[in-house]
């Protein structure tokens, strides 16, 4: 059956009044109605127009309709005034079950009804009206057009039927709805502000990274500055895992079929690879995952327990085909650098790994500035390869861990990979958002397929067990999530510039370079603005770069020695001699704090 939103037993027979529904029902048959009335509103405007669906979504709701002609702005200020007028008339909204034959004749000029009707099993579907319009529906609705709450019509979009890129580009219409005129109010702001720190925007207005379309789409070049914050964060990274007792590695970055189909990735993942070169007549993959060359490299060597636990890390770059529809910045690639790990050990090491790797998380999570977290345990699915015995030993292992490191969870009954279970460590943002990049993962699948062993203390083979883990999940989501997280003024040891010399006059550019060479020795990344610009211009740009600090140097300050300090938030911190502010800044950096600019 497919109709207007899931089916819903419950909506479709309940009859409890509106008012006695708890509040998350009461708000999605809020934004259902919504859509409704927003369809009546279009059917106004366009009587020749055709309607498909128009279910409540997370913030609102929208309707997909075959229109003459696009929507224009001015026609969705129109629809929202209709919408209201309809609201303020507080019509009924009431439905039945009616025969197909009957909806049939009903909705006999509406093909994407009739569909839909054909498609439904049971011998009746849902009708549902309000004035003079008419749906098809499966219920859960306000009891009147007045208990809508607080709308917003915010745009359309061309959306295919059913998904179908084969089937008609309709016009999608979105809606924003909240119960109160001040949730939505606050809604709105909280979303204009994630726009204003969208990390495609500011990509480009800093000049971080860009990506070129006609050269490969989902394929991201990464910028001067956009490198140098990749490189404190590679830096960074490497000298944790180091100091925590991982061996840095570096992988091929394709292998040959056989090894795909050895891993079973030809077998469960073919979809998201991308299609093989010939190489001396055979096929070479780029490689969508690094663990299989992990794995080759520990099978290398006969191994024995005392070599174990193995900590292989690595900076991968892997490749995953990703539908153009779903690439999104630097969120939603094809190419991309994980920082991968796996973890080879004996199963009485197993539950002290997973300890230490979840508080590893915490502590790189941290590293960055991010300090709420959240996770999620994945447990067995119907279909898994592994004892019995083996899934509940591992599970235990996790859960221990997370209990032990005292972070919250929810347990996701039956959503672990057929291979093993997981954990999923969600970071919280500036906005409250949640981000998805910690992974720490069993596998009973690649120690079985490639065969791997260790020599145990009674001299006999053993299986180890394998851990993936990764902490960024990748480099390029975990950057996009790290500039909008700071809006893009970023704390000062990862800033790509930061300090710029600002000259007032040409006879003060000798001290200015002499100011960045002195700041360079301590390792600060320091540009000159030689621009020969008013200075309060010149300020000004390097605030709109986010740039932490801005020296300002005039006859006064050569004159002294001395440069005069604003920060990027706006604040004049005065005249200091050089070494004050060098002090300042290595206690900035090396400490990683960090105060967000007003």
């Amino acid at each position: 059956m497919t109709l207007d939103q899931p089916a819903d037993a419950a909506a479709q027979h309940d009859d409890t009044p509106f008012a006695e529904l708890d509040p998350d029902e009461q708000l999605r048959r809020m934004r259902h109605s919504a859509a409704h009335v927003l369809a009546e509103a279009v059917l106004e405007m366009f009587p020749e127009a055709k309607y498909a669906i128009g279910p409540p979504i997370d913030n609102g709701f929208y309707y997909d309709f075959d229109l003459p002609r696009p929507l224009t702005p001015e026609d969705l200020t129109v629809l929202d005034k209709r919408m209201r007028k309809t609201a303020k008339r507080n019509v009924p909204i009431q439905g039945e079950w009616i025969p197909k034959a009957q909806a049939r004749e009903i909705f006999a000029n509406q093909p994407y009804k009739l569909e839909m009707i054909d498609e439904i099993d049971d011998d009746t579907v849902g009708h549902f009206t309000h004035a003079k319009f008419e749906d098809l529906c499966r219920g859960g609705h306000t009891e009147r057009t007045g208990q809508l709450g607080a709308f917003k019509l915010t745009h359309s979009a061309g959306a295919y039927w059913r998904g179908d890129e084969n089937r008609p580009m309709l016009q999608r219409v979105y809606g924003l709805l909240f119960p109160t005129r001040e949730e939505l109010d606050a809604y709105i702001e909280a979303r204009e502000e994630a726009e204003r720190r969208d990390h495609r925007r500011l990509g480009r207005e800093l000049d971080l990274y860009s990506t070129h379309e006609e050269y490969g789409p989902g394929l991201i070049y990464w910028h001067p500055k956009g490198g140098r914050i990749r490189m404190e964060i590679e830096d960074a990274w490497r000298k944790e895992h180091i100091e925590a007792g991982y061996e840095i590695v570096f992988t091929p970055h394709i292998g040959r079929g056989e090894l795909w189909e050895t891993s079973g990735h030809l077998d469960f993942y073919a979809d998201g690879m991308y299609s093989p070169m010939d190489v001396d007549g055979n096929d070479y993959y780029m490689k969508p995952m690094n663990c299989p060359f992990h794995v080759q490299i520990y099978n290398n060597t006969r191994r024995s327990y005392r070599e174990l636990p193995m900590r292989l890390a690595e900076l991968g770059t892997v490749y995953r085909y990703e539908r153009s529809g779903v690439l999104h910045g630097l969120m939603r690639v094809r190419g991309f650098t994980q920082d991968d790990s796996h973890i080879i050990c004996t199963p009485d090491q197993v539950e002290d790994e997973i300890v230490s790797v979840v508080e590893f998380v915490l502590h790189i999570l941290r590293l960055f500035g991010f300090t709420e977290f959240e996770a999620r345990l994945s447990t067995r699915p119907e279909k898994s390869v592994g004892d019995p015995e083996q899934w509940e030993m591992a599970e235990d292992s996790l859960r221990r861990a997370l209990e032990r490191a005292d972070l919250a969870y929810e347990v996701d009954a039956g959503d672990g990979a057929f291979y093993g279970p997981k954990i999923d460590i969600d970071l919280t943002d500036t906005l409250g958002r949640k981000w998805q990049c910690s992974t720490v993962q069993f596998d009973f699948n690649l120690p079985e397929r490639f065969d791997m062993s260790y020599i145990g203390e009674d001299g006999a083979e053993h299986r180890p067990y394998m851990v993936h883990r990764a902490l960024l999940g990748s480099l390029e989501r975990f950057f996009g999530v790290l500039i909008e997280h700071y809006g893009g003024a970023l704390p000062l040891w990862l800033s790509p510039v930061q300090a710029m010399v600002i000259p007032i006059a040409d006879r003060h550019v000798d001290f200015a370079h002499h100011v960045q060479r002195e700041l360079r020795t301590q390792g600060f990344r320091v540009d000159v603005d030689t621009s020969g610009e008013r200075m309060g211009n010149m300020i000004r740009r390097a605030q709109l770069q986010k740039t932490p600090y801005m020296l300002v140097i005039g006859d006064r300050e050569v004159e002294a020695e001395q440069v005069s300090v604003r920060d990027r938030s706006g604040d004049d911190l005065g005249a200091m001699p050089l070494f004050q502010l060098t002090d300042r800044m290595v206690d900035e950096r090396d400490s990683r704090t960090y105060q967000p600019p007003v």
